[in-house]
This record gives structure tokens, C-alpha cells and sequence, in this order.
């Protein structure tokens, strides 16, 4: 898992501007819209909202914001219809990569997707061409300085979870759940005073390429591209890097 770990927490530690803060509120009002859209404006019967509300309170949006994309999403507010669309492809050294997009116009996604890619070493596949080497999984972030591995994993494993990865190399413990289980296991950890860095549904790569310095770098512009797209909600690649990469690309 270390090559998702690594990720996460490279992002964790870049800095969030006020540029990168309003795209993360838009790409949550996007993902509250659609969640109440699909399940309903009620978080406690909706596991999706109730993660995307979460994610809300995380980068401090406002509780106005988190309403009035409900009432979009369930029709009590006039708003723009999204389609959810994933896009297959490559990265650098054959890389494999998963984009999730909610977008209101994919003629215009589609090429600005095939432009990132391209731009960076990567390139776009057709459907079905990478989804077979992820598994779709919950997956939570401990750190390693807030709890001991024994409470953890007591905490995580009586609730459910598949499995517990401690890689002396990383500095969080790693929980993988099945999907629908993730919120269950995440509230049996925070019972247990146990603090959380990140929890969410995922795609987790069944195997991984290693990169070296220079198609890294790479990679992690093609990801930091992606992610800056307003339409792109997420993405998966199956890359592991070396540590002192990860290192400088975290600064």
C-alpha cells in the first residue's frame, strides 16, 4: 500500500492556498450535489453525503455552502446537472490511472483530460483498459504518534476492517475496509479517542511500479495536474516512489 500511502501524504503536506481551497469547495459542492441526487438529502441514510459533508467540514466550508448543494442536489434548488464519468489511461512507465470526473459538459473535459495526460507522459485508454488492477476499498490514515498499534488495531479489526498494514517505512497505520464499512470502522476509532488523518473510499492499485527520480517527478505533476482539473474528483495510479522523492515533492 505504500505507493497510495505515499501519495496521501504527500498532498497532506502541501500547502492550501486560498486558489486550492476554492477548488476543493468546488469539487465538494459538486460531490454533495450528486450524492443527495443519487440517495437522498438525509447524511444518516446516505454513507455517501454523510463522506462528502465530512470532507466539507475538513476544509472549513461553511454550513450554508453544505445545504444549499443538498437542496441542488435533491431539486429544491434550481442547479447544474453533473454526469460521472471515469476515464482510463496511462502515466509515465506504463502507470496505471483511474480519473473520476463530475462534469456538466464532457466535450470539454475529455480533451482537457487527454491534454493533461499527453503533456505529461501519460496517455488515454479505453474504457476497461486499467480498472481490473484496482480494488475498490475503504481506507483510513492513523497516525503513528497518536496511537499505539495495539489499540488500533484492536479498535479497527472488532469493527470490521479486512486489514491493518504497518510499514516500518511510513508514518501511518493503514486500514483497509470493505466499502461499506468504512464509516463503521472509522466511528468505532474515533469512540476509541483514536484521531484519524484521512478516511475515504478508494481505489487501491493489486500492484504497483516502482518509479525512479526523473518519470516520479513526473508522475507527480501528472497527478498534481489532474487533481487541479475542476472537473477530476479523484485519482487512482498504482506508482510507488522512492522516499527522498516523496520527500522534496511534500515540501
Amino acid at each position: 500500500m505504500s505507493g497510495h500511502s505515499k501519495w496521501s501524504q504527500i498532498k497532506h503536506k502541501k500547502a492550501h492556498t486560498d486558489a486550492k481551497r476554492g477548488k476543493a469547495f468546488t469539487k465538494i459542492v459538486k460531490e454533495i450535489s450528486i450524492a443527495a441526487r443519487q440517495g437522498g438529502g438525509d447524511p444518516a441514510g446516505n454513507p455517501r453525503l454523510r463522506t462528502a459533508i465530512e470532507k466539507a467540514k475538513e476544509v472549513n466550508m461553511p454550513g450554508d455552502n453544505v445545504k444549499k448543494a443538498i437542496m441542488k442536489g435533491t431539486g429544491e434548488l434550481p442547479g447544474v446537472s453533473y454526469e460521472e464519468i471515469v476515464y482510463e489511461g496511462y502515466g509515465p512507465s506504463g502507470v496505471a490511472v483511474m480519473i473520476e470526473v463530475l462534469t456538466d459538459n464532457k466535450n470539454r473535459t475529455i480533451p482537457e483530460i487527454r491534454h493533461i495526460l499527453s503533456r505529461n507522459g501519460g496517455s488515454l485508454g479505453e474504457t476497461g483498459c486499467v480498472s481490473w488492477m484496482f480494488d475498490k476499498r475503504g481506507y483510513i490514515l492513523v497516525s503513528k504518534s497518536k496511537a499505539s498499534e495495539d489499540s488500533v488495531m484492536t479498535a479497527a479489526l472488532d469493527a470490521g476492517a479486512e486489514d491493518m498494514k504497518n510499514d516500518p517505512g511510513e508514518g501511518n497505520y493503514e486500514i483497509i475496509t470493505a466499502p461499506e464499512d468504512l464509516n463503521t470502522v472509522k466511528a468505532a476509532l474515533e469512540k476509541a479517542n483514536i484521531p484519524i488523518e484521512s478516511a475515504e473510499v478508494t481505489m487501491l492499485p493489486k500492484n504497483y511500479v516502482v518509479l525512479d527520480a526523473k518519470p516520479a517527478e513526473q508522475m507527480i505533476r501528472l497527478m498534481d495536474a489532474l487533481e487541479d482539473n475542476d472537473d477530476v474528483q479523484n485519482v487512482y495510479a498504482n506508482f510507488d516512489i522512492p522516499d527522498d522523492v516523496a520527500e522534496k515533492a511534500g515540501r
